[in-house]
């Protein structure tokens, strides 16, 4: 048996659920650590990139579910302890006023734990849809847990945003633990039984770790999709830690009226994901490959006016731009979830598992060093420049890894002849 539409929407659940708690991490605490406690933007930066660093386990995480193992085990006990870093984290936050370097070490395990969390449960559930679905479903099933991966993200940054005003530290950790509490019950009960009910192909003489994965990256199509997963999610996260700064520096946004502009972007991105679903895979038009290089070139134009907001009055809304630059973000990042979706069942068979940890790996470092660089570069424009012009000419700075990132998929992404290929459910 296979993965059916109704178990496809409950793994769904646990992607949204696991996108509930990081975007409080990820987003509303460095904007506290930079703002409230005047913290240089480096530190989150340096915390992001630490989780990041260790999401490098991703490919072993993805190999053990390529050879056997319980991977309803991983999917729910990483979630326990990304939980349990969410809340550590928020609460170290809450200490940096009393104490820095109790703050420091206790964010620093924290955001270990959230590494080791999104790790293990993460690449767990990606390879369990990769195995367990119909290879003409794969890539509708990465559109839908994206897609409800992003609701969650929005829901939980727009609920967040409004009950976190007026700040405190008791509200805030008030908010956090009820969000982490809520997304380890729903995947609990999501998950349940799913894995018992399919029948996922394993190998009966594993391949050992190192020599599967020389044998992966001897594969072109996935060194090359891996080198442009690296760059384009570079310019992705680029603004993760810099864009709720920017709001509360330059445009006075309060602690929750960012957290809910993070929430209006990744609404945006939600809209950019379903826009695609929709009109590639419902009305067959455009290929992946175009979607993928109209939303790289969006999210550079957009970029390139939210760099101008921070040099002058310009008259545009700048919640506007960033939902406009979510939309964009969204239609580039379903584009090439579809194309991992599919690439992940080529060359050697049951090998799923272990390319999407190669691939989850190259987005964690790409993510980890974009949002670290954007932090850096804020700190030392700051130190030259106002406010407004530091981050704008860093968010200038992405707007051109975006459109290398265009140009490199035009070069490496192929050109699908077939009409049906084109749409994100290959063969539907």
């Amino acid at each position: 048996m296979t993965l059916s539409w109704t178990q496809i929407m409950r793994l769904g659940l646990v992607q949204m659920a696991l996108g509930a708690i990081v975007v409080l991490t990820t987003s509303t605490l460095n904007r506290l650590m930079v703002v409230e406690f005047s913290l240089p933007a480096l530190l989150p930066g340096l915390l992001v990139g630490l989780h990041y660093g260790i999401q490098l386990s991703r490919p072993r995480w993805g190999y053990t579910s390529d050879t056997g193992g319980n991977r309803t085990r991983w999917i729910i006990g990483g979630m326990v302890i990304l939980a349990i870093g969410g809340f550590g984290a928020a609460f170290s936050v809450t200490l940096f006023a009393q104490s820095y370097a109790l703050a420091l070490v206790l964010s620093v395990l924290a955001y270990a734990l959230i590494g080791i969390g999104v790790g293990a449960s993460g690449t767990s559930l990606l390879a369990l849809l990769a195995t367990a679905t119909a290879p003409r479903r794969r890539a509708a099933a990465a559109t839908i847990t994206w897609l409800m991966m992003i609701f969650g993200i929005a829901l939980t940054a727009g609920l967040a945003g409004s009950f976190l005003d007026p700040y405190s530290p008791e509200r805030l950790l008030s908010v956090v633990a009820v969000v982490v509490t809520a997304a380890t019950l729903i995947t609990i009960l999501a998950i349940g039984r799913i894995e018992s009910r399919v029948s996922a192909m394993k190998e009966e003489a594993p391949t050992p770790f190192l020599e599967g994965m020389r044998d992966i990256w001897g594969e072109p199509k996935t060194r090359n999709f891996t080198l442009f997963v690296f760059l384009s999610m570079n310019a992705y996260f680029m603004q993760e830690l810099i864009l709720e700064p920017y709001a509360g520096l330059v445009f006075n946004f309060t602690p929750g009226e960012s957290t809910a502009l993070s929430g209006a972007q990744n609404g945006g991105v939600f809209i950019g994901m379903l826009i695609v679903g929709i009109v590639a895979t419902g009305l067959k038009i455009g290929q992946l490959r175009t979607w993928v290089i109209a939303g790289c070139l969006g999210s550079c134009a957009v970029l390139g006016l939210i760099c101008m907001t921070g040099f002058a009055y310009t008259g545009l809304n700048f919640s506007y731009l960033v939902v406009a630059l979510g939309v964009f973000n969204g239609m580039f990042a379903v584009a090439a979830i579809g194309s991992m979706m599919a690439l992940a069942s080529e060359g050697r068979h049951q090998r799923e598992g272990t390319r999407m940890g190669l691939w989850g790996a190259a987005q964690a470092i790409a993510a980890g060093f974009g949002g670290l660089t954007g932090a850096l570069l804020v700190d030392v424009m700051r130190k030259l420049t106002p406010d407004g012009p530091a981050f704008g000419t860093v968010f200038a700075f992405e707007a051109l890894l975006f459109l290398a990132a265009a140009l490199m998929a035009a070069r490496v992404m192929e050109t699908q002849k077939s009409p049906h290929t084109a749409s994100l459910v290959p063969g539907e």
